[in-house]
């Protein structure tokens, strides 16, 4: 669990929902668990995500951001997954169908970078096949083969990982924290 300077850890402070463009970005609770798990496996199948399971969700609950409907629905979800204090992962990027092509993966994007600043990470990467999107926001196109801590859990989950298809692997070194 990560702290910060003088406050209370990570996972025991409700962080507010904050704005990204005109997109309101929530922190997930628990009763969302069910709903990411079912966007994030969605794309499973595919090689767009890896599979996630109830008790990963929720042992990474403070580690995920979720874009809800009017009807509370999510409609887009990201979360962050540490390496070291300095190296975290962007992961489980999901819009639903029905909500694709709204910006909104963008935005999900921002939300995850602007986390990892506030953590204090200097260095988030991502592994996808959402090339130019990621080129598109200022991510550098680089090689897995840089991050073997991702190598590791990709042969513990499935060798097959390394494998299936050509995923792209993008790097952002990031500023300071913004104030909000």
């Amino acid at each position: 669990m990560t702290v910060l300077a003088h406050e209370a850890p990570v996972a025991d402070r409700i962080m507010p929902p904050f704005q990204v463009g005109d997109v309101t970005v929530h922190h997930a609770e628990a009763t969302d668990i069910p709903a990411i798990v079912a966007l994030n496996n969605l794309y499973a199948p595919d090689g767009l995500t890896l599979t996630r399971s109830e008790a990963f969700v929720t042992s990474h609950l403070q580690d995920y951001q979720v874009i809800r409907a009017a009807d509370g629905s999510i409609l887009g979800q990201v979360a962050l997954d540490e390496y070291s204090p300095s190296l975290v992962e962007l992961v489980s990027l999901a819009v639903a169908p029905d909500a694709q092509g709204r910006g909104l993966g963008q935005r999900l994007i921002v939300a995850a970078e602007q986390l990892a600043r506030e953590r204090g990470h200097q260095e988030l990467f991502a592994i996808s096949l959402a090339e130019p999107l990621f080129l598109r926001m200022g991510w550098t196109l680089t090689s897995i083969e840089i991050y073997p801590e991702k190598i590791a859990r990709y042969r513990s989950i499935s060798r097959s990982e390394l494998s299936i298809g050509r995923k792209f692997c993008f790097t952002k070194r990031l500023g300071p924290a913004d104030r909000r």
